[in-house]
């Protein structure tokens, strides 16, 4: 009998394309729910988790502690809480027979450490529903912009933030160096994107942007299978960060082949100069005199620096402002003439309060006087 080997046949993929976006889930349809009669024998080994909470949850923890192990309690799964190590722990009992259930109790108990309220962390209980816990502290090195790009995933009065949990469908909290999704798994999938796009400085609104469209597309039964990229809008950097260019430019010299010159030593510039040939008197002699010109120009600059504190400054020449006769406009000879006979008919001092009507004698000796003269 001859065996013959059939190949399995390749499909060919786009590269970087997700399994996640092939798949297609009918409308309406819903995952039945895992009950006893599908595991009836339970589970064999004991399972458990633990996980460490800050300090400050410890009172909304010790307060909220009761409804957390009735919702435990109905999936048969047993939680403690340690107030002395700062601890929750949850383990399997012989009645549980969901095998994943002791994975949602372990979410459960991250959640509420990562100050997720209980309210919303025990939907994580739910078959549709799963988490994410996204670590953002190193993503970022230095620490004020960490601070800056995290407040910016919140937005002003948490605004960002609410239309992302809109967007997605998702219940997002961010908190110290972790941002905590809980939601649908394509939900999950849209929040991670955001929350890494914004620790690597691009805004969260050109993503909540693309979210909007995606959602207004999918609405659409015609143009739910075809490609949307011809919608989706393109953003480009604008402002790109320039290296600073050096002070300095260091210009590279030409590539030769040959080795430079070899430096004269002390002996090859004696002998250029005739220096070497001339006694050690003679040496010592001008070389006490190079030294006595160097001492004194080092004088004179110190004596000019000294003489410098006692030469006055220069004071700038008193100028008086001359005020110019206005040239444009021509003089009214007439009006001046007007305002001098004015002037010379008004009377200095006050006016006389009563003023009383002039006498006949004082006007007869006035008359007289004028006869006279």
């Amino acid at each position: 009998v001859l065996l013959t080997y059939q190949e399995p046949v390749k499909y060919a993929r786009k590269p970087g394309l997700d399994e996640s976006e092939l798949l297609t889930v009918p409308d309406g349809w819903k995952e039945p729910a895992f009950t006893k009669d599908d595991n009836p024998r339970g589970l064999l080994e004991e399972s458990s988790f633990a996980t460490l909470f800050p300090k400050y949850r410890e009172a909304y923890l010790k307060e909220c502690w009761p409804l957390v192990e009735k919702a435990l309690g109905e999936e048969y799964i047993k939680p403690s809480l340690d107030l002395i190590e700062g601890s929750m722990t949850v383990c399997t009992t012989k009645k549980t027979f969901d095998p994943y259930a002791i994975v949602r109790a372990r979410d459960l108990i991250k959640l509420l450490a990562r100050s997720v309220p209980f309210e919303q962390a025990v939907r994580i209980l739910q078959d549709d529903v799963a988490c994410d816990i996204i670590k953002i502290g190193t993503l970022v090195r230095n620490r004020e912009r960490f601070v800056k790009r995290r407040q910016r995933l919140i937005g002003p009065k948490g605004s960002t933030l609410k239309a992302l949990e809109l967007l997605t469908n998702c219940y997002v909290m961010v908190q110290g160096n972790t941002v905590s999704a809980l939601g649908p798994y394509s939900g999950l999938k849209e929040v991670r994107k955001v929350v890494m796009d914004t620790m690597k400085n691009i805004h969260p609104i050109y993503n909540i942007k693309t979210l909007m469209i995606k959602r207004e597309l999918s609405k659409d039964p015609d143009l739910r299978m075809q490609c949307w990229e011809r919608f989706l809008p393109n953003f480009r950097h604008k402002n790109l960060s320039k290296r600073k260019e050096p002070k300095k430019k260091s210009v590279k010299k030409e590539y030769t082949p040959f080795p430079p010159a070899q430096p004269e030593s002390k002996v090859d510039k004696e002998l250029a100069t005739g220096e070497f040939f001339l006694r050690e008197s003679v040496k010592r002699r001008k070389k006490m005199e190079e030294i006595k010109v160097k001492q004194a120009e080092a004088l004179t600059k110190k004596q000019e620096k000294r003489n410098k504190a006692f030469i006055p400054p220069k004071e700038k020449p008193f100028m008086k402002k001359t005020v110019k006769a206005p040239t444009e406009g021509k003089l009214d000879i007439e009006a001046l003439k007007e305002k001098v006979k004015k002037a010379k008919t008004k009377k200095l001092g006050a006016p006389p309060v009563n003023p009383a009507p002039p006498s006949s004698s004082t006007s007869n000796k006035k008359k007289k006087n004028k006869n006279k003269g």
